[in-house]
């Protein structure tokens, strides 16, 4: 029986690993244009985006009715006491229908029209910026997921370098060649790193459901494919530099033109309105004709209503003057707009070229610490320092590389803040 149990427990062991190892083949691997993608697909901030065009578009479609007939009925039933039942029916059931064409309205309808479609074309512009800022969200936030999870590298890395040196110091003490006191300095930093280590994993998992909660990715089980490696160049930054297709100007233009129609509504409640209505009606009760004291009465009524505005102590004017004066702050936001988006490109140039710079002094300090690190470490296997020096070495080291994983992460998130100030950040 021992044999058997022994045997199964092994396949169940090997099972279990199995299943390990498979779940771990299938976490998801998310690429940086994987998660833009992803992001303007699920983002709550684009789908209702997406909702505002829709109110857009169904606001476009009443306005397009505007200007054809309408047709309304009503039905009704009335019990008249006396003494007015001496008069009429005393029980009277009616039907009327009433169909209304608009012939003028001083140019409201068309305007109105125009404006419906120009307000379609803003929310349209609005997701487009929307869509802007949320792909930029979510590449930032991956980067720094890279950056996280690259730190927690570091720091088990360092952590590797503390335990080897807290050996060699520990036999060293042992055999009563150093003092307590450079073991105790070792410990201490290995309890900081350790703490470290805690706080780079905690700021990996908060990275990570960051961008799941951009991206619409569920819960944090997934890596990233990228690491902060790669290219990283300068770019051009001159007084000629001019972003182009930025959403901002499309909103402002659209905003100053939907006020430009807005004073054209104001400027047609000056005009008069010329309608055409014909009302049809029905009536029933005992005798309600009285032309011919029959049972029931049908007729219609045709009217021509010419509404004319004459004098409102000069209000409607101020309106539209009121209009005029808000369509050109509109362009002058537009105008001011315009030069701060140029202003935000040449930052944004000037940002990526000093991340540059950032990485190739932090290269060559990872270099110089690296040097003085072996220096130090073989100095001390040599017994002409003591380990205070290699933990010295060490600190100088982690901390150099930590600054350039910093520089190259951030070259990344800036890199994506140029794109966006350019204009040019449409892949994906």
């Amino acid at each position: 029986m021992k044999i058997i149990y022994d045997t199964i427990s092994k396949i169940v062991l090997v099972l279990v690993l199995s299943a390990g190892v498979h779940f771990r083949a299938q976490e998801k691997v998310v690429s940086v244009d994987e998660a833009r993608k992803l992001a303007l697909e699920n983002n709550k901030k684009i789908k209702r985006a997406q909702q505002n065009i829709e109110a857009a578009k169904a606001a476009q479609a009443a306005a397009e009715a505007g200007g054809k007939p309408t047709l309304d009925g009503s039905l009704g039933g009335y019990y008249f006491s006396k003494p007015l039942s001496a008069l009429i029916p005393e029980v009277l059931g009616s039907a009327s229908l009433n169909a209304t064409q608009v012939l003028y309205a001083g140019g409201k309808v068309e305007t109105g029209k125009k404006l419906s479609a120009v307000t379609l074309d803003l929310q349209f512009a609005q997701k487009d910026l929307t869509g802007e800022e949320v792909k930029l969200a979510a590449e930032t936030a991956y980067w720094q997921i890279v950056n996280a999870k690259e730190k927690t590298a570091l720091a088990k890395e360092y952590i590797r370098l503390l335990d080897e040196l807290h050996t060699n110091v520990k036999n060293a003490f042992d055999a009563g060649l150093t003092y307590k006191n450079d073991l105790l300095k070792i410990e201490v930093r290995q309890n900081e790193a350790q703490l470290n280590l805690k706080r780079a994993e905690d700021g990996l998992a908060m990275a990570k459901l960051n961008l799941a909660q951009i991206t619409g990715i569920t819960g944090s089980g997934f890596d990233v494919q990228d690491s902060v490696d790669g290219n990283f160049t300068d770019v051009l930054s001159d007084n000629t530099m001019k972003p182009t297709h930025r959403p901002e100007l499309s909103i402002l233009a659209k905003a100053v033109e939907i006020n430009e129609l807005q004073k054209k509504l104001l400027d047609g409640d000056r005009k008069p309105t010329v309608a055409l209505s014909g009302i049809g009606f029905s009536s029933f009760g005992k005798h309600v004709n009285p032309v011919n004291r029959k049972n029931e009465m049908l007729g219609f009524v045709g009217m021509l209503s010419v509404n004319i505005p004459i004098y409102d102590w000069g209000a409607r004017k101020e309106k539209v003057k009121e209009q005029q004066y808000k369509t050109a702050a509109q362009k002058l936001e537009m105008e001011e707009t315009s030069e701060l988006l140029v202003l935000e490109l040449q930052n944004a140039a000037m940002q990526l070229n000093q991340s540059l710079k950032r990485i190739e002094l932090s290269e060559k300090s990872l270099v110089q610490a690296t040097e003085n690190l072996r220096l130090n470490q073989d100095r001390y296997d040599a017994g002409t320092v003591v380990a205070e020096e290699v933990l010295k070495a060490q600190v100088l080291w982690q901390q150099a590389k930590s600054e350039i994983l910093d520089a190259k992460a951030e070259y990344k998130i800036n890199e994506a803040k140029y794109k966006k100030a350019a204009g040019n950040n449409t892949d994906a």
